[in-house]
């Protein structure tokens, strides 16, 4: 079995992403747009990658690149392949026909987790806004994330907004809302996380804000919808993340689904990674086409 790890970043973030889940070769008529600006501050350029599929079915989807809220990058034709034996979750996305956009943010220590927040925020106006650019469809616009990455998903489908109409910025004028959300074992409410912010410097800010970004603190009727998945032996988030949320998507009759994968730990493997990726496509083909 050939193992894929997207993202190995100590603790929050363990991607080991499966496998040959198809044993043809693959032959992929991909565009790239790299680096794509969608902001910028201290100094620093924010930014995001798009992969195109030969035939897009007008929807996006975009993946949160954070592990312990730091973004790393690279190259996307190895994330996803034009050529290859299998296809890992990514490309199966693509091969879906979704328009796939890596968006990073600012990364800790230097910057926390309200910022990483702040940033996604922004990344889905931008991305809304200039939908044009890339033939997708600003209603149709999903967003999947595990871990650190699972958490800023649940942000993004709990806290949205229409934009705010007296800023400056255009992009800020423009709504933040996602139609469908993919959160993979992510933290719900960070307080329980404190401890461990030596590991993760991202967890050090004013614990004033705490409530602004635990998504359990923001679930509302009019979030959007939301597939979770998560292993019961996860030891550094517990599954009791996933199912507290559940109950306030419940509560506020959210549309949602909660696969609990017995055994599995802060990564999904093999078969376990087959089922996950049959829930997450199941969800985008549900609520995006």
């Amino acid at each position: 079995m050939r193992l894929l790890s997207l993202l190995m970043l100590g603790g929050l973030l363990s991607f080991i992403l499966t496998s040959p889940l198809q044993a043809q070769s693959i032959e992929r008529k991909l565009t790239y747009d790299r680096d794509v600006i969608y902001g910028h501050k201290a100094g620093m350029a924010l930014t995001f990658d798009v992969v195109r599929p030969e035939k897009p079915n007008g929807a996006a989807v975009l993946f949160m690149v954070s592990g312990g809220w730091v973004s790393m990058w690279a190259p996307p034709e190895t994330i996803i392949r034009p050529t290859s034996k299998d296809a890992n979750p990514w490309e199966q996305i693509v091969d879906r026909g979704y328009t796939l956009f890596l968006v990073r943010h600012g990364s800790s220590p230097y910057f926390k987790v309200p910022d990483a927040v702040s940033d996604v925020r922004r990344a889905v106006r931008y991305i809304r806004l200039h939908s044009k650019t890339w033939d997708v469809d600003p209603n149709r616009i999903g967003v999947i994330g595990g871990s650190a990455g699972g958490h800023l998903t649940l942000m993004l489908a709990t806290t949205a907004d229409e934009g705010d109409a007296n800023s400056k910025d255009e992009v800020e004028r423009t709504s933040n809302r996602i139609r469908a959300g993919v959160a993979w074992f992510p933290p719900t409410h960070l307080e329980k996380f404190l401890k461990l912010k030596q590991q993760f410097p991202a967890l050090e800010f004013d614990t004033k804000k705490i409530p602004d970004v635990s998504p359990l603190e923001h679930v509302t009727s009019d979030d959007a919808p939301v597939f979770l998945a998560h292993g019961d032996k996860d030891e550094l988030v517990p599954v009791g993340e996933s199912e507290a949320i559940v109950e306030k998507f419940k509560a506020a009759n959210v549309e949602h689904d909660l696969l609990v994968i017995p055994g599995a730990g802060h990564a999904f493997v093999g078969d376990d990674m087959k089922q996950v990726m049959e829930g997450t496509l199941g969800w985008f083909d549900k609520y995006l086409k």
